[in-house]
């Protein structure tokens, strides 16, 4: 006897449902590498440094040499994957990494350390790049957005308990059991890789010969709304990557907070971006995307400035710095996602490229700030406070410009209709 077409639609729903969740699940892991790759060794580097008998403020250049490599990666493989797929470029990414952590772990000295830093950020960023173009190619503007949010909301998870996890593997070990379980992470992440639909068909591929690349990232550089987006999210990854690079000291060695704690510490941050992504998916209907975008930015220079000012003075104490950064970390919800979903909405085409460029310069942006903690390091926390402030700054300033351009665009078009 034939099923009534009612069950079969929720047959057919509750598999669509599992199956996007699985899809959701993996690319939330792919996401996640940067984090994974940066949080988790933070309670290790003072012990690190001291080991390896480096230089103080040498171990920001572990941090610095992988965003190079995460920064630069990101611009070949977007448009590797706009020409050959999503699933293979992301499965090569991922044996680069499991490379790069195994040569982290075997280091003996800060300079091999580095290289190998950097190489395993070469492979470590074709998962958040291909990542963010599977939902580019999967969901329209609004909906990209909404799933952006919910991919980072999963992918919170990671350094939410990174930290913890080093603090803790710390306790029982030594450091370099830290880049064995990235090791294990790597090739974890390689299985669910081939449990991936391939989201762009051979159709949809672009056919352009690889010297277009660069004139294809020219042409997004003249894009103003794209830039936009790019720059004011760059602003507010340098005072995010300033915090990581500066914290492990100013907790662990400025105010004599353990490794274990420090992880928690840490982690109450990932809780305030987790809750504004869960918020901003459901109120992207209600405000839209850019509405969100301005607030946040704006809270966010808040925020900054009062870090900076604590820093400064002394005031507070550890919560001084703490309550502040909770509340400039949790614009995350309103910032990335939303700063990529409009970003790729106004790129149209060639969303890869689109990716790998702003993803570039998120990353990139951290360069500069975690190197200028470790070159300006005076064994206070004022130099790391004073970064962020001034990024978040520019944050707000230039989202606030972006939102006065387009009022003015949108009136010009109303004179002139």
């Amino acid at each position: 006897m034939p099923q009534p077409q009612s069950h079969l639609r929720q047959t057919a729903t509750r598999h669509t449902r599992q199956q996007d969740l699985r899809i959701l699940i993996i690319l939330s892991a792919l996401m996640s590498f940067a984090s994974v790759s940066t949080d988790l060794y933070l309670p290790a580097m003072p012990t690190i440094t001291r080991e390896l008998h480096a230089a103080a403020g040498s171990i920001e250049f572990t941090l610095s040499g992988f965003l190079i490599g995460f920064s630069l990666g990101q611009l070949i493989w977007g448009p590797v994957g706009d020409r050959f797929g999503r699933r293979l470029p992301i499965a090569l990414g991922l044996v680069l990494f499991i490379v790069g952590s195994a040569g982290c772990a075997l280091s003996a000295t800060m300079v091999q350390m580095v290289f190998w830093r950097v190489v395993q950020a070469l492979g470590a960023c074709a998962g958040p790049v291909l990542a963010r173009a599977m939902v580019r190619d999967l969901y329209a503007r609004e909906r990209s957005a909404q799933m952006l949010s919910t991919l980072i909301l999963f992918m919170a998870v990671a350094p939410l308990l990174g930290p913890i996890i080093g603090g803790q593997i710390m306790a029982i070990g030594s450091w370099h059991n830290i880049f064995w379980v990235m090791v294990g992470l790597g090739f974890v992440a390689l299985y669910g890789v081939w449990q991936l639909p391939e989201s762009l068909s051979a159709e949809q591929r672009s056919q352009e010969p690889f010297s277009r690349v660069f004139a294809n990232y020219a042409e997004l550089l003249r894009n103003g709304r794209v830039m936009g987006f790019a720059l004011t999210s760059s602003f507010y990854y340098c005072s995010f990557y300033a915090f990581i690079a500066g914290t492990p000291f100013t907790y662990i060695d400025f105010y004599h907070v353990s490794p274990q704690l420090y992880g928690l510490l840490f982690g109450v941050n990932v809780l305030g971006i987790m809750s504004t992504n869960f918020f901003n998916g459901r109120l992207i209907a209600r405000f839209g995307s850019e509405k969100l975008f301005y607030i946040g930015a704006v809270i966010a220079a808040a925020a900054g400035s009062l870090l900076g000012i604590d820093a400064y003075f002394g005031w507070g104490g550890l919560a001084g710095l703490a309550i502040p950064f909770f509340v400039f970390a949790s614009m995350n919800g309103f910032i990335v996602a939303n700063a990529v979903a409009g970003a790729l909405a106004a790129a149209q085409h060639n969303a890869g490229a689109c990716s790998s460029l702003v993803g570039a310069m998120q990353y990139g942006s951290g360069i500069l700030s975690a190197s200028l903690v470790g070159w300006l390091a005076d064994g206070t926390p004022w130099p790391m406070g004073a970064i962020i402030a001034l990024m978040a700054l520019l944050c707000s300033l230039t989202a606030i410009g972006m939102r006065q351009h387009g009022k003015g665009q949108r009136q010009g078009c109303d004179i002139s209709s």
